[in-house]
């Protein structure tokens, strides 16, 4: 089953996600399935942390053996999981939404709204940020920052480095709900089916 180039909002029901109520498209899923991939994959750095800090107090209190180092890869682990799950919670749409009407609009109204927000604030907001996070880290990998901490991490550019790498993410989060919304709002691209529930893909364009 194919949908018309010019697809409505009634005829593009039946492509909706549940979850974000916006229709997928071939590229948006390729680009959702790598942010979920890479978004589970960070979350695992939470169990490496646990175990860094479950050493790191055994180390002191039974064995008297403080660790900079250690204390110091707890954070850098937990940031560096932290800023990896944000594009993650974009593809999902479960960042914190800051409106009490939007789910009393129509769909067509709330596109919109998505359309506006992601060229006019998002996409801006994050060009801005990436243009100042990679210098930012290339600074601190060309002058081999360390920590201030005797016996504290070296290669500080890394973490800094992670900031960029975290918003760029999130800039492919935002261009594949981009899609998305002007595949709902003007049928451009295609909308598609998603995979059902007995594993058979759908029919699509």
């Amino acid at each position: 089953m194919t949908v018309p180039k010019h697809a409505s909002v009634s005829d593009t029901d039946e492509f909706i996600h549940h979850h974000t109520e916006l229709p997928d498209t071939r590229l948006s899923l390729y680009f959702d399935g790598l942010l979920s991939g890479i978004g589970k994959l960070a979350s695992w750095l939470w169990v490496v942390v646990t175990l860094i800090i479950i050493w790191a107090v055994v180390s002191r209190y039974a064995f008297g053996q403080g660790s900079v180092l250690l204390e110091e890869l707890q954070w850098h682990l937990a940031g560096v999981g932290w800023l990896l799950g944000l594009a993650y919670t974009l593809v999902v749409d479960d960042h914190v939404r800051v409106d009490v009407i939007h789910e009393r609009l129509s769909l067509r109204t709330q596109g919109w709204i998505e359309l506006l927000g992601i060229l006019l604030l998002l996409l801006p907001f994050l060009g801005i940020v990436i243009y100042e996070m990679v210098p930012y880290a290339a600074s601190a990998y060309q002058v081999g920052e360390t920590s201030p901490a005797p016996a504290g991490l070296s290669n500080r550019w890394v973490l800094k480095a992670i900031l960029a790498v975290s918003f760029s993410l999130i800039a492919l989060a935002a261009v594949s709900r981009l899609l998305r919304v002007t595949a709902l709002l003007f049928g451009f691209p295609r909308p598609i089916r998603r995979v059902n529930t007995d594993n058979q893909p759908g029919e699509g364009s």
